[in-house]
């Protein structure tokens, strides 16, 4: 059996959407295993929390990545932001880091509610005090159903792709912005579809 064509012919029928979350989960990945590796221009940070905060949806329905989604979804969670041992060399008062954003809510859509938690490793960008961060990452959600109405979303098990802006609002408190994608990557199969959330952030950082 030539597994090489079997490969090609499942990449072949991967949507546009899936193909874009499998090349930015692999780039991130060799990204963030570099920053690990690469001792000689950066240095060890002790591991620790450096903020929590509250996230809303902003917004229903919206396109996943350019495809329409069958159902409106509304997402409400508690997120950690900790930081992880890699930091990079400061250049005057900004840094880049390494930080994991772990978070659980609900995820409510076409009369269901399910749980869903998230963990996902991110480079942040920002000043040398934490308060105002660039950052993005790709990680892994559950969620506890998978199913609503017309939208399934495969299985349990997704893909986290997540975007995110944050900037001091009154001293330790900050607002920002987040956009999270969920998708299958085409674990399983193809008439699966993801969803995409903008939502807004209320930040405190220690």
């Amino acid at each position: 059996m030539n597994f090489a064509i079997i490969d090609k012919q499942v990449v072949e029928h991967k949507s546009p959407s899936t193909r874009f979350i499998v090349r930015v989960w692999f780039a991130m990945t060799i990204i963030i295993m570099f920053c690990i590796i690469l001792p000689k221009h950066s240095r060890a940070a002790d591991l620790g929390l450096l903020s929590i905060g509250f996230r809303a949806q902003v917004g229903e329905k919206s396109t996943v990545l350019g495809k329409e989604q069958p159902e409106s979804f509304e997402e409400n969670d508690i997120v950690a932001s900790i930081q992880l041992p890699w930091e990079g060399q400061s250049l005057s008062d900004w840094e880049l880091h390494t930080v994991l954003l772990a978070s659980a809510g609900v995820l409510r859509g076409a009369n269901t509610t399910a749980l869903v938690a998230s963990a996902i490793p991110a480079l942040a960008f920002g000043r040398l005090d934490k308060r105002f961060t660039v950052e993005l990452g790709v990680g892994l959600a559950l969620l506890s159903k998978h199913r609503f109405a017309q939208q399934e979303y495969g299985g349990p098990l997704q893909f986290a792709l997540s975007f995110g802006v944050g900037v001091p609002l009154y001293r330790r408190v900050g607002v920002g912005y987040r956009f999270m994608h969920y998708s299958d990557a085409g674990l399983y199969g193809s008439d699966t579809i993801g969803a995409d959330f903008h939502m807004v952030e209320l930040i405190y950082r220690y």
